[in-house]
């Protein structure tokens, strides 16, 4: 366990020490926000769903945020390390594998955390958005949560791309759910067909478990179901490709 604690100590301490993953996964979200709800007035409200446009927008780029954090840091870092071979130094160790992916997956979870906050706080500050305290600690704490299941899916590209391969496929993954899933423009604005397709994406679900928090109500159970059978997905995903990679080596 302390094996564990101490590389999640040194992933997070060298995630903070980089600018350029700092600029995109903390300060990119809410430069994106003041661009997209810059303009909009505090009275227009996002379809079928009665919130403004800054209040779905805060949800939308805090989730954005989250997942440029977890999915993009995770994949292409685990990449570098098994090219140089910090990955094969690391199993001759006493740190298990799985305490490899847990440590990976945690730590990017941490890193996410500022991006969530960040865009929570120029939202207020700059739009005025104003929630109850309840909501706004159940917004990060759900936002923050969510972040795991795509932390999973960077861990598993990581395994499952290598050299100059892991970056497209993890930018076609990434804004492939970005857009599609809704965090970028709402979905009732997409046609019916992509709709179908958006709803089944676990980026909806994740931006739908703080408009459910905005709108004190409770998340829908498929919204749950879809997070939690991706996150299950992604995570024995990322185990069976550790344990593949482990025996090539």
């Amino acid at each position: 366990m302390s094996g564990v604690r101490g590389l999640i100590k040194l992933e997070v301490i060298r995630a903070l020490r980089n600018r350029k993953f700092l600029f995109f996964s903390v300060i990119y979200p809410s430069a994106l926000f003041l661009l997209i709800a810059g303009s909009a007035d505090s009275t227009t409200k996002v379809d079928d769903t009665g919130l403004t446009l800054p209040t779905f927008f805060m949800v939308s780029m805090a989730s954005f945020g989250a997942l440029t954090a977890v999915l993009m840091g995770n994949s292409e870092q685990i990449a570098k390390e098994r090219a140089s071979g910090w990955v094969r130094q690391l199993r001759l160790t006493t740190l298990p594998g799985r305490g490899y992916v847990f440590a990976k997956t945690a730590s990017a979870a941490v890193i996410s955390l500022p991006s969530i906050v960040v865009v929570f706080v120029v939202a207020a500050a700059v739009k005025d958005v104003r929630l109850d305290a309840w909501q706004w600690l159940a917004l990060t704490g759900a936002i923050w949560a969510g972040s795991l299941v795509f932390a999973a899916l960077g861990v598993a590209i990581g395994y499952m791309a290598s050299g100059d391969a892991v970056r497209p496929i993890t930018m076609i993954v990434y804004f492939g759910l970005s857009m599609l899933g809704g965090l970028w423009m709402p979905t009732t604005t997409f046609p019916d067909w992509l709709q179908d397709i958006a709803k089944w994406l676990p980026t909806h679900a994740y931006a739908a478990l703080g408009q459910a928090i905005e709108q004190s109500r409770a998340p829908h159970a498929t919204d749950l179901a879809i997070l939690a059978i991706s996150f299950v997905l992604f995570a024995g995903g990322a185990a069976w490709l550790y344990r593949k990679d482990t025996l090539k080596a």
